[in-house]
């Protein structure tokens, strides 16, 4: 399923229109029926606003399906440049496998001194 399917798909779950949806996204509702019509992907730099406009989730929209309530949740967390939490993330991406299993462990000896 390419994106613009799962987006009318949520669309229709959601019971939005495509003028509510234009109406929320700022994005033309030409663009949104041409997405429709000629089955072509929304641009990466709408994406944020597609799914701020659904209340979903980019791994939701970008999936190759959209799991049902009760099928599992994925769990992702978005951190703000600048906050300890991005830093932190972005640390952690650059160490080799062995130091991030070291971190993971140190991770999990703190939350049980609770």
């Amino acid at each position: 399923m390419i994106i613009s399917e799962r987006l009318f798909k949520v669309m229709e779950e959601k019971g939005m229109t495509q003028l509510e949806f234009s109406a929320a996204t700022g994005i033309a509702q030409s663009t949104i029926s041409d997405w429709k019509r000629k089955k072509t992907n929304p641009a990466a730099e709408k994406i944020m606003l597609i799914c701020d406009a659904l209340d979903i989730s980019p791994f939701e929209l970008l999936q190759d399906s959209i799991p049902s309530k009760g099928a599992g949740e994925v769990e992702f967390i978005i951190a703000s440049e600048g906050t300890a939490e991005y830093e932190v993330v972005k640390k952690m991406e650059s160490l080799n496998k062995k130091a991030k299993d070291e971190l993971v462990t140190y991770v999990k000896g703190l939350k049980n001194k609770k």
